[in-house]
């Protein structure tokens, strides 16, 4: 894998608010930043509960997290899981890294609707074509319930414990 800079990386350049993220942050602190998937290029929609759980630190290789970055990324893939069964309505949340396409760690959890046929279960949920998909208006609102549950069920820091 070639290796990217953080000046040229663009989750690094999405941490630092480099370009607009609908929805925002749903949570950030010195390991971890939280923010639902985005519109790219000529896209219209998006899979809606599509989120990512990435690192803070520009590392391209899980193997290169630090235990403590490990344990916060575990932390808050769970925690983002719970977030979206309990405010999407969702029956089953995906986890997965590939790191093939951006060489920063950052696991997608996807959550999987009710009535998903088995044919889209796991990484093709989002190609379901009755699959809840939304503009940056619909992205903004599941965004703010997740950062509303974070809030509620976790408590203003959101530390680690």
């Amino acid at each position: 894998m070639s290796e990217i800079k953080p000046s040229a990386c663009l989750v690094c350049r999405k941490h630092r608010g480099q370009y607009d993220l609908a929805g925002g942050i749903i949570y950030e602190d010195d390991l971890v930043f939280i923010s639902h998937a985005q519109l790219w290029g000529d896209e219209k929609e998006h899979y809606l509960g599509h989120v990512f759980v990435e690192s803070k630190r520009h590392v391209a290789e899980i193997a290169d997290l630090t235990d403590q970055e490990s344990q916060a990324l575990g932390l808050f893939t769970s925690r983002t899981a719970k977030a979206l069964l309990c405010t999407q309505g969702m029956e089953h949340v995906y986890s997965f890294f590939i790191g093939d396409g951006v060489p920063h760690v950052h696991i997608h959890v996807i959550g999987r609707y009710p009535h998903t046929p088995k044919e889209y279960w796991g990484p093709k949920v989002d190609e379901w074509p009755k699959a809840p998909k939304g503009t940056t208006r619909e992205i903004e609102q599941v965004a703010t319930r997740l950062r509303n549950f974070f809030h509620k069920n976790f408590g203003d820091t959101l530390s680690a414990e």
